[in-house]
């Protein structure tokens, strides 16, 4: 799987914190408290957030560079789940499951077990099933890296376990490597095998 690597300074209002590290096609998860700089990071590196100073570049592409120039997050080909899903309200499950897709739905349906939802509009899903679309739709896409913030703090324990499990598997024989924000380290252990945690105004490797 490609490399990410990341040395980035990233704007958190009045102070700032230093984001440095190189996966080396590791998948990752990263830990911190509200507020320490985890969801900025990954909008950063989805090209999403344009106040992040610094390098970044994932195989051999330079997403960022410290001369200014900036990839955009349309070329980039990221899977991005939010925590709040961002579902398009128009359109019913199946219907946000196949927007820009590159891959059949319905085992990706399955996966993520909205199979019984799919002509339901969001509006009548729960926060859970919401971001369970989310991730769905990040998946159909074929994304060369996925960023996931806080996907699974919505659901209960056994399907959290079912869900990651299934979700390892998925992108280890895809070659996807994914970078999952959480409170939870354990609950992603299957998924990521490296941790980062924001202590202070840096990110550092634990273990």
């Amino acid at each position: 799987m490609s490399e990410l690597s990341v040395d980035l300074t990233l704007a958190l209002g009045p102070r700032t914190v230093r984001a440095q590290f190189a996966t080396g096609g590791a998948s990752v998860c990263v830990l911190g408290p509200s507020g320490s700089g985890k969801s900025t990071l990954l909008r950063a590196i989805a090209g999403l957030d344009r106040r992040a100073q610094g390098t970044l570049t994932f195989g051999h592409e330079p997403w960022q560079t410290a001369a200014g120039v900036s990839v955009p997050s349309w070329e980039r080909h990221v899977g991005w789940v939010p925590q709040d899903g961002l579902l398009f309200p128009h359109l019913d499950v199946a219907g946000n499951l196949a927007f820009a897709a590159r891959a059949d739905i319905a085992p990706i349906a399955e996966l993520v077990r909205v199979s019984h939802l799919l002509d339901r509009r969001p509006r009548h899903l729960s926060g859970g099933e919401r971001i369970r679309v989310a991730l769905g739709r990040a998946l159909a896409r074929r994304p060369k890296l996925l960023l996931l913030d806080e996907p699974f703090a919505a659901l209960d324990g056994a399907l959290t376990t079912s869900i990651v499990a299934a979700l390892a598997e998925y992108v280890r024989a895809e070659r996807i490597p994914v970078v999952v924000a959480t409170h939870d380290a354990a609950s992603v252990a299957p998924l990521a095998s490296v941790t980062l945690e924001f202590v202070g105004d840096r990110l550092v490797q634990r273990g």
